[in-house]
């Protein structure tokens, strides 16, 4: 319960991000900014999940994994790659899931702050 405590019910409020750098491959000057706070899941080390802060701008997602969110705050959309794919908008209160090799643009409007959990 701890970790549904610390996180979810605070999670716009969170201090204590760590300094990531800017995204892997930026599209916009200056570069997003990213922060977050890995949260380990009892009996789970291999586990991937936390909380992801990201300031404006674009960049590609370049992520192999399949990622449920949160978005607990900020604005964006998401641009994927491929035909037919429809642009994804995003707000604070939206759940997504993004499929294993999920591929685009991520446009951030407003910094946006998510909870994470990568498959």
């Amino acid at each position: 319960m701890l970790f549904i405590k610390t996180i979810t019910q605070s999670a716009a409020a969170v201090d204590g991000l760590q300094d990531r750098g800017i995204v892997a491959v930026p599209l916009s000057t200056p570069a997003s900014a990213v922060r977050g706070l890995a949260v380990q899941v009892p009996g789970r080390p291999d586990c991937d999940t936390g909380l992801w802060e990201c300031s404006r701008g674009r960049f590609q997602r370049q992520v192999p994994s399949g990622e449920i969110m949160h978005i607990v705050a900020g604005a964006g959309r998401f641009l994927p790659e491929g035909e037919g794919m429809s642009v994804v908008e995003f707000r604070a209160g939206d759940t997504l899931f993004f499929p294993p090799e999920t591929r685009g643009v991520r446009e951030i409007r407003e910094t946006i702050r998510k909870l994470y959990v990568m498959v």
